[in-house]
């Protein structure tokens, strides 16, 4: 299978779960985005390394990094590889003496340590496609569409997205992109896959 590289392009505060956040990776040749929801010590480790900022001690997974180093193993990449159930699985690829090694690990340590040891991040289209938000062209609505599309979508954050049309949950899923509400658009998303 053909692995697609990935970047990160954000992290925001997850509106709907106490504590945990919104982690947006994009294609780097592409459009599709693949929002992760993690806890808050990972999003504050990926954000620390982010901004190059240097914590007093050293974190988890900086520990972790400094142990590889230190024993003469090289990361080589992440692979966020299988999609169960809402839960991303990903491990780590090592290289030592010659040998190949895969650690599983949590997608979200994954991609911190990654990020700590300047490793590119992958998946596969069968993940983007199962998963991904696919951003369209920005189209100016006229001014009557965008009032539907908004009473559409207060209609169904009232009744819930179970109860919203397949053809209202494309619009609100647009608008979600437009605004940048990953996480809602994920939620979206899965609601139009069950319908598939």
């Amino acid at each position: 299978m053909e692995k697609i590289e990935l970047k990160i392009i954000g992290l925001s505060y997850s509106q709907t779960q106490s504590g945990a956040y919104a982690l947006v990776l994009a294609e780097k040749k592409g459009t599709r985005r693949l929002p992760i929801i993690i806890g808050g010590f990972e999003a504050q480790s990926i954000a620390i390394e982010l901004e190059k900022m240097k914590p007093s001690r050293p974190l988890t997974h900086d520990l972790f990094n400094t142990f590889v180093k230190t024993f003469g193993v090289e990361l080589k990449e992440v692979i966020i590889y299988n999609l169960v159930e809402g839960v991303f699985f990903a491990k780590i690829i090592c290289e030592k003496e010659g040998e190949i090694i895969e650690i599983d690990a949590r997608t979200s340590d994954a991609i911190a340590i990654g990020l700590r040891a300047k490793c590119p991040v992958y998946t596969f289209e069968h993940i983007l496609s199962s998963a991904g938000i696919q951003l369209e062209d920005e189209v100016e609505p006229d001014s009557a569409d965008f009032k539907e599309t908004e009473e559409k979508e207060e209609k169904s954050e009232d009744n819930n997205l179970s109860n919203a049309s397949v053809e209202e949950l494309q619009d609100f899923l647009q608008i979600a992109l437009e605004d940048e509400d990953y996480e809602r658009a994920s939620f979206i998303r899965d609601e139009l896959n069950k319908r598939n």
